[in-house]
C-alpha cells in the first residue's frame, strides 16, 4: 500500500531555493512502514505520536512531537509541551484534529486506529518488525532521514552497533537462558523469533528451552516448567510493574519467590535478572530502550562472571 503526504507543486527553482534554505527538507523520501512504503514529500513539522517505540527514538534524535498519549509509562520519555491526544489504545480524535498534524505515527497497540486517524492526517504505522534489534536500527536511520537528523542518527547508530557487539561478546559462553514474563501470578516464556527473542537471535544467548511458541504474550508456562528447564540465567520482565498494576496483580519477584525457582541453577548462582519492564514491554524497539536493556544485560553478565 502506498500512501502519500502531498503538498502543492512548486517550480523547480523554488524547490531548489527551499532546499538550500531548509536543510531539513525531505525530498521524495520513502518511509518503510508496517503497511508498506509511504511517500513523504516534506519534513513533518507537526507530529502526533501514539507508539512509544517511535516516541523513544525520535526523542533521542531531538524531535519534539506536538501530541502524545496521556501516559507514556516510560519515565525517561519527556512529554515537553506536547498536548494529550488520548491513550495508547484510544485516540481522542477531536484533540488530534485540533493540533492539525502533518503526520501521525502509530504502532502496536494503536495500529487498529489507522483508518480512523487517516481521516485527519497521513498516518505511518510503525509497528516493530519481528527482528526487533535490526528494526530498531532501521527505524533510527529512517527517522533521521525523515526529520532531517541524519548526522544525529548516524552518531546514535554507531553507538548502537558498538553496544550490540559488546553484548554479543559478553554473552558468549554464559550458558543457557530462559526469558520469562510475569503478569501477576501468570507466567509465559519467550524464545527465538518472539518480541523479546532478540536476546537470543541477535546477541547469541543460548536458549534453555528451544521451540517455545511465538505469541504476543508468550508461551504459557508453570513453576514446574522453570524447574524442569533449569536455566543458567532466568531473565524476567514484570508486566504488572510495566503497566502500573503491581499493587493489584503482585510483582514478579513475589511470584517467583518459591522453592521450585530457588532450586534452579540461575537462582543458586544469583543469575535471576529483572529487566526494567516498562521500557522493554511498552517501548520495545525504541533506541533508548534497546540501549538501556543492553546495559542491564551487560551489567548482569559482568556480575555473573
Amino acid at each position: 500500500m502506498l500512501s502519500s503526504i502531498r503538498f502543492p507543486a512548486l517550480p523547480a527553482a523554488a524547490v531548489l531555493a527551499a532546499s538550500l534554505a531548509l536543510p531539513g527538507l525531505a525530498q521524495a523520501f520513502t518511509l518503510t512502514t508496517a503497511r508498506g512504503p509511504m511517500e513523504i514529500n516534506k519534513t513533518p513539522e507537526r507530529v502526533v505520536v501514539f507508539d512509544m517505540a517511535a516516541l523513544d527514538t525520535i526523542e533521542a534524535l531531538g524531535v519534539e512531537p506536538v501530541g502524545v498519549t496521556d501516559n507514556t509509562y516510560v519515565t525517561y520519555i519527556k512529554r515537553g509541551d506536547a498536548e494529550t491526544v488520548g491513550t495508547l489504545f484510544e485516540p481522542n480524535m477531536e484533540a488530534v484534529a485540533a493540533l492539525q498534524p502533518d503526520l501521525i505515527i502509530i504502532g502496536g497497540r494503536s495500529a487498529k486506529q489507522f483508518d480512523a486517524l487517516s481521516r485527519i492526517a497521513p498516518v505511518a504505522d510503525m509497528t516493530m518488525p519481528t527482528d526487533v534489534a535490526a528494526g530498531a536500527e532501521e527505524r533510527l536511520k529512517e527517522y533521521g532521514a525523515l526529520f532531517g537528523k541524519e548526522d544525529k542518527a548516524a552518531e546514535l547508530a554507531q553507538a548502537y552497533e558498538a553496544k550490540l557487539k559488546e553484548v554479543e561478546a559478553a554473552a558468549e559462553g554464559k550458558g543457557k537462558a530462559l526469558i520469562v514474563m510475569a503478569n501477576g501470578p501468570k507466567l509465559s516464556a519467550y524464545g527465538r523469533g518472539s518480541r523479546f527473542g532478540w536476546l537470543h537471535d541477535t546477541i547469541g544467548l543460548e536458549e534453555a528451552h528451544p521451540g517455545l511458541e511465538v505469541a504476543g504474550h508468550g508461551d504459557a508456562i508453570s513453576m514446574e516448567f522453570i524447574a524442569e528447564t533449569d536455566p543458567d540465567w532466568l531473565i524476567v520482565v514484570d508486566r504488572a510493574v510495566a503497566i502500573g498494576r503491581e499493587a493489584e496483580d503482585g510483582t514478579a519477584q513475589a511470584t517467583l519467590d518459591n522453592p521450585l525457582v530457588a532450586g534452579t541453577k540461575a537462582a543458586k548462582a544469583g543469575q535471576v535478572v529483572y529487566l526494567s519492564p516498562a521500557p522493554l514491554y511498552i517501548a520495545g524497539g525504541g533506541y533508548q530502550q534497546m540501549m538501556g536493556t543492553m546495559d542491564e544485560i551487560l551489567a548482569a553478565f559482568r556480575k555473573g562472571s
